[in-house]
């Protein structure tokens, strides 16, 4: 790529169709298939039912493959270009673990067939529990969890658990500003009550505040490690110390786990539970609202907890525990997400210790990133970032610039906004994550886009007032959007 081309931006103008509804382009009497004819004479709907049925238009085949076909092409994902939303780690995944996943042994498996006709099933499941427990140097793990989230809600029903059997009587639970922002709803849905910790100055916890807050009523802390700064906490140790000498417990949300897979022994840490999202770091496609999966990892403390049914190997076959005594009992119909897992499996054997190598890279790549960009925006902490790095809009605020105007002009640039307004403890935060597989020329061609954005802010701000030109749609009422939305055909279509 010239360095005319990276001055410009990726993004072109080409042809770009527009799209109708589906029921703006159908006309009565059109049909794209040709149904046997029925066996039996036709009959009237009652007058109660009469018209009470879906609108759906009549439609071609052509027509319907077109509109699909097109739809497509407005995507934006992580094999369209770099993905550099921070905190959800859009990584680019390998296309062999989808070929993997699809093998009719797995994808035609029954969860309810029997155990002699899924041992296969039931050795990945075994195998895969010890693999993320030795990644996290932890004693023993579980499946079920379908997606981060769940992973949380099922650490705190844990810490529940644990603290009913030595008497209960806790019912608060310490989380940070940095911490992931789903972690206060899991613990909440425990019945535990959130006690907000403040940052220290450098952007990570330190002891001192956990010491004031860690009393009897107090079940545990939940951190998010590297937190969502994208800076390491490096006073865990001293402050899992600190929550055991004083009863509690401490759980690691693992949604960052792709800048220390492989380097980081949390167990170690003084980590009693933390739990992995698959779906971000090891293999499954992310986003479109699915599929996810949140397996949680735990030390011998809570490993009785587990939820349940549990995969053992007696006798050199694999079986179903279907009734450990102490489990928080089943958190998923069946046995977590398989096809998801599956895809796990096949990274982590595909790359073996290399997995150490792939979050060096993520790394690496994020600071590359936080250097070449800090003269241009601003850097609200000093620390070097793991994965991801945390900009503001401060500079670009002298000229009437904010990040929404910033993230907008970068879709004319042809790249996906990265994350805006977030971690909250950050004020007019741009969160970028790179991650491990994006190339030196690629990073080169986005950080050319953010500094001519840089240049424009100062030289021509009304250019990022009006941002998105050159899209289908230019700026939206992204307030009207989420107050009023469109969810049904039938109530027009425009653009704002």
């Amino acid at each position: 790529m010239s360095e005319n081309q990276r001055a410009a931006g990726i993004g072109a103008s080409g042809l770009v169709l527009e799209e109708p509804l589906l029921w703006e382009r159908g006309r009565p009497g059109r049909s794209g298939m040709s149904p046997p004819r029925p066996g039996v004479p036709a009959a009237a709907l009652p007058p109660e039912l009469a018209g009470s049925g879906p609108d759906w238009p009549d439609l071609s085949e052509p027509e319907v493959v077109r509109h699909y076909t097109r739809l497509s092409s407005w995507n934006f994902g992580v094999d369209t270009g770099l993905y550099p939303l921070g905190s959800c780690t859009m990584k680019y995944n390998p296309k062999i673990n989808e070929k993997l996943a699809a093998l009719p042994g797995f994808a035609g498996a029954h969860p309810l067939l029997p155990e002699e006709a899924v041992q296969g099933a039931l050795r990945l499941i075994y195998e895969l529990e010890g693999f993320l427990a030795e990644i996290a140097g932890l004693s023993a793990a579980s499946l079920q969890p379908a997606a981060g989230a769940h992973g949380e809600l099922c650490g705190m029903l844990m810490f529940s658990a644990w603290h009913r059997r030595r008497g209960g009587g806790r019912d608060k639970i310490l989380i940070p500003d940095t911490a992931h922002g789903t972690n206060p709803a899991s613990a909440a849905m425990c019945g535990f009550r959130e006690v907000k910790l403040p940052l220290g100055p450098d952007g990570i916890l330190e002891a001192g505040p956990v010491a004031e807050l860690m009393d009897g009523q107090t079940a545990g802390i939940m951190v998010t490690n590297p937190n969502t700064l994208g800076l390491f906490e490096s006073n865990l140790p001293a402050i899992s110390r600190l929550v055991h000498e004083r009863g509690g417990l401490v759980y690691a949300d693992g949604a960052n786990l792709n800048a220390i897979m492989g380097r980081v022994d949390l167990g170690k840490m003084g980590v009693d539970a933390a739990h992995f999202n698959l779906h971000k770091s090891m293999s499954t496609p992310h986003g479109g609202g699915g599929p996810g999966a949140g397996p949680v990892a735990v030390g011998k403390e809570l490993a009785p907890f587990l939820p349940g049914p549990r995969v053992a190997l007696r006798d050199g076959r694999y079986v179903w525990n279907r009734d450990p005594p102490l489990s928080i009992g089943r958190l998923h119909s069946f046995h977590g997400q398989f096809a998801v897992c599956l895809r796990a499996y096949a990274y982590i054997l595909s790359l073996g210790p290399e997995i150490r190598t792939a979050s060096g890279l993520a790394v690496l790549n994020a600071n590359y990133v936080r250097e070449k960009l800090r003269t241009a925006f601003d850097l609200p902490f000093g620390r070097r970032s793991l994965h991801e790095c945390v900009f503001t809009d401060a500079r670009q605020k002298k000229h009437g610039v904010t990040t929404l105007d910033l993230a907008k002009r970068l879709i004319d640039l042809g790249y996906h906004p990265p994350t805006i307004y977030f971690p909250l403890a950050v004020s007019g935060a741009m969160m970028i994550e790179p991650t491990e597989t994006e190339s030196r020329e690629d990073l080169d061609a986005f950080v050319a886009a953010m500094l001519r954005m840089a240049d424009e802010a100062e030289r021509e701000p009304e250019v990022l007032h009006r941002a998105p030109i050159r899209s289908l749609a230019g700026r939206l009422d992204e307030t009207a959007a989420a107050r009023r939305p469109r969810l049904t055909g039938d109530m027009g279509v425009g653009h704002a």
